[in-house]
């Protein structure tokens, strides 16, 4: 799969699509960035006059470019493997944050595979803002039901 083919590929859409673009993608992680805008619906109510984007939206972001990304990156390797009926589940999660996200603020994911095995993928992933300050990091897990093992 190219990197397009895997963002196309992605069951999120707008307004829950974290993946703006992906760098650098292989069998052993992944690099991707995305633009938090300033006029997402959150950012009214988190936190009144001073918006910072929640944690568990950061994770999200985290979520969708160092785990899902990188699964299907590796599912794709697989000669049967279709996106079609893909479904997605994240089995734990461990997050520490650091700095803030703020509106117009663009960050970099960068995930490293711990395992990949039995559709389970469990990856270290790490956030960056543009002037490349540790936002956040910790260890995220998934498992991918495809239609090859439906």
């Amino acid at each position: 799969m190219t990197k397009s083919d895997i963002i196309d590929a992605l069951p999120y859409d707008e307004p829950f699509l974290f993946v703006d673009e992906i760098q650098e993608i292989n069998a052993d992680g992944v690099v991707g960035t995305y633009l938090f805008k300033e006029d997402a619906t959150f950012y009214k109510g988190h936190f009144k006059d001073l918006p910072v984007t929640p944690g568990v939206l950061l994770t999200e972001c985290c979520a969708q470019i160092g785990v899902v990304c990188l699964g299907m990156q590796l599912l794709g390797e697989t000669a049967n493997f279709t996106s079609k009926g893909m479904q997605i589940g994240m089995s734990s999660t461990h997050m520490e944050f650091l700095l803030p996200v703020k509106p117009n603020e663009k960050v970099t994911v960068s995930s490293e595979k711990v395992y990949f095995r039995f559709n389970k993928l469990k990856c270290k992933v790490k956030m960056h803002n543009s002037a490349g300050g540790l936002v956040c990091k910790g260890e995220i897990s998934g498992m991918f039901k495809t239609n090859a093992n439906a």
